[in-house]
């Protein structure tokens, strides 16, 4: 085979073959295709698409270029959870000790954040001596014992998406439906869990602006994972404002924290308990939606949910006693609140923006390898839909110095949108995605 010859067959518009793509992608994670070469195949994908076929056969190339672990030969079920994420998106830290909890083992590899979305391994090391980066075999240790594990993600793991995501991210080549679908699915299956339950966000704050471009990633990735043999399904919620209160890496664990305990935000406390509950019916686990919820209410009232996660993260040398009772955790020097500007109903709320405001209050990463400060974020204590009256607060800043937070008062006042009628806060669910047939 020939790249160029191949780079010139995408570019046309024609079909790659499973035997191509293959060639091209262990060729480039090898080392034997140049960047220049595989960068311009990239941007004929980007500009003429890929077809459902073709982008499986990207995705499991993929995640052939490096270790996997294969969890349901071992484990099943055994399951995964994903999110595309967004601004205060918290969802795993609850979803995955709380399903734990219920007897179904969470196989869950993760990542950092890079700019306004937060990772969940910045979170989790909100607490002291929290160690993410597991060995294989530490790995699968803690999840036969515990049923959990939460592990940073492995360069190990689908090594291809490590080096086309750096090349897409300075090529103009990051939008791009089967590029987007084959990067995340790629890590999925490579860790091989036997049911996997895919968050896609939409909104001002997530990556999918718009509700249709949701929908298409959705179906691509769940008919991925079909084609793969991981029974896949996707919700497709809301990202038009932060998700619950907190956002920050300490005050979003200290949120999932709350979840657990019943004490959570109403929205943010329902998506968690929809994607429990789903994870439970499409396991077998519960046979219909009210035995699943009634198993993820009794994980939390019975305090074993709680107890799950105290227990992994012990497991991973963490601070237990920071899990059972937060206010051990990272607390912000400076704790100030934004007074609301006027009286009125808020219509809406920028959530992007939001997000972005936090990072220079050190919560986020500009660029990969930035430090994060923990401690730092923000508490929303008003949401679209809530009437405000003027002076009272609208959020409350965590910064290091009164400087800073100071800073970002005014960008912070700017992502909110006014109206003088009340204001119904849209759906919190959009649809779900299940496999055909």
């Amino acid at each position: 085979m020939q790249t160029v010859e191949l780079i010139k067959q995408k570019r046309d518009g024609g079909e790659l073959s499973a035997a191509e793509i293959e060639w091209l992608v262990q060729g480039f994670t090898r080392g034997d295709i140049p960047e220049y070469q595989f960068s311009a195949l990239l941007m004929s994908i980007v500009w003429r698409g890929m077809n459902a076929r073709e982008t499986a056969d990207l995705t499991l190339a993929m995640a052939r270029s490096g270790e996997q672990l294969e969890v349901r030969r071992s484990l099943s079920p055994a399951v995964d959870k994903h999110s595309t994420g967004g601004v205060g998106d918290k969802v795993t830290l609850a979803v995955a000790p709380l399903v734990a909890a219920c007897g179904l083992p969470v196989a869950k590899m993760t990542g950092r954040g890079l700019g306004h979305t937060g990772g969940t391994v910045d979170k989790l090391e909100s607490i002291s001596n929290f160690r993410a980066a597991l060995t294989r075999a530490e790995f699968w240790s803690i999840l036969r014992a515990h049923q959990l594990v939460l592990s940073a993600q492995s360069n190990e793991l689908a090594p291809a998406d490590g080096k086309m995501y750096a090349l897409r991210d300075v090529t103009g080549t990051v939008d791009s439906i089967p590029l987007i679908a084959s990067s995340v699915m790629s890590k999925k299956l490579a860790i091989g869990a036997s049911h996997l339950l895919l968050d896609v966000k939409v909104g001002s704050g997530a990556f999918m602006k718009t509700l249709p471009d949701a929908e298409t990633l959705a179906r691509t990735m769940v008919a991925i994972g079909a084609r793969a043999g991981v029974h896949t399904v996707a919700v497709i919620s809301a990202m038009d404002q932060p998700l619950g209160q907190a956002v920050g890496n300490a005050l979003e664990l200290k949120e999932a924290i709350n979840i657990l305990q019943g004490k959570g935000p109403a929205d943010v406390t329902a998506l968690c308990h929809h994607e429990a509950a789903t994870l439970l019916e499409m396991t077998g686990l519960a046979a219909n939606s009210a035995e699943a919820e009634a198993r993820v209410r009794q994980a939390i009232s019975s305090g074993a949910a709680l107890e799950k996660l105290a227990a992994v993260v012990a497991a991973q040398d963490g601070d237990a006693l920071q899990v059972t009772d937060p206010s051990l955790l990272p607390t912000a020097p400076v704790q100030i609140p934004l007074p609301s500007p006027r009286a009125g109903y808020i219509a809406g709320i920028d959530a992007e923006r939001v997000g972005l405001a936090t990072m220079k209050l050190g919560a986020g990463r500009f660029k990969k390898g930035d430090p994060i400060d923990h401690a730092t974020g923000l508490l929303l204590y008003r949401k679209i839909g809530d009437q405000v009256e003027a002076g009272q607060p609208l959020l409350e800043i965590h910064a290091r110095c009164e400087d800073q937070a100071q800073a970002i008062q005014t960008e912070l006042l700017s992502t909110y949108h006014w109206s003088d009628a009340p204001v119904s806060p849209g759906p919190l669910i959009y649809s779900q995605i299940v496999p055909e047939g």
